[in-house]
């Protein structure tokens, strides 16, 4: 044999072997702490709902929400506490963030939400709109947010959305905090007249 020969065979020989019982543990041990991060992640989430339990549920959708001004197909991206973009909101559902289909009208705004909770705004609920760039730990260009406070349970709230068409984002603003500054005292009274109305009959 020669010396080429003989290391060739030598080297073969003594290759090492690879050791399946260390790599097993250590995969099982990667997925035992994954699955404990996210256990640890769903108790903070249960943890933050039942400190948000004194919000109430969230306005239904109207059977009549009025002729529409505006509608968007987008992105509910999360609800915080208002001017603070990391204090999450998760109760009722406003921590799922999910498809969105906005409508505004001189009732209200309707947040309809393929696979998580519908609700509706009232108007006298709005406290006006901006554009931003994050919100719940979700960060996009500036700018890449629209952002709607509103009051619910005595608690005034930020949600963010972002249409399929982020040029919308300005048209949303002027008419969301148009509505939001405009009075509803008259309009407030005249249909608690009108339900007296009908109660009477």
């Amino acid at each position: 044999m020669t010396p080429s020969l003989f290391h060739l065979a030598a080297a073969q020989q003594s290759a090492p072997v690879t050791d399946w019982a260390a790599r097993i543990g250590w995969v099982v041990g990667l997925l035992v702490f994954v699955a404990f991060v996210y256990w640890l992640m769903r108790q903070g989430w249960k943890w933050r709902g039942t400190l948000q339990g004194d919000l109430p549920e969230l306005p239904a959708l109207p059977d009549e929400p009025g002729e529409p001004r505006l509608t968007l197909s987008g992105r509910y991206h999360g609800s915080t506490t208002a001017g603070q973009w990391l204090d999450r909101i998760v109760a009722h559902g406003l921590g799922t963030r999910s498809r969105v289909e906005l409508t505004l009208t001189d009732r209200g705004l309707a947040v309809v939400r393929p696979g998580a909770t519908d609700f509706f705004v009232p108007v006298a609920a709005l406290r006006g709109a901006r554009l931003d760039k994050g919100i719940a730990g979700k960060v996009l260009t500036e700018g890449g947010l629209l952002i709607v406070t509103w009051e619910h349970g005595g608690k005034q709230l930020d949600s963010g959305f972002r249409s399929d068409r982020a040029a919308e984002h300005t048209a949303w603003v002027e008419a969301l905090t148009t509505l939001s500054t405009t009075p509803h005292t008259t309009r407030t009274t005249e249909h608690t007249e009108y339900t007296e109305t009908e109660g009477a009959r």
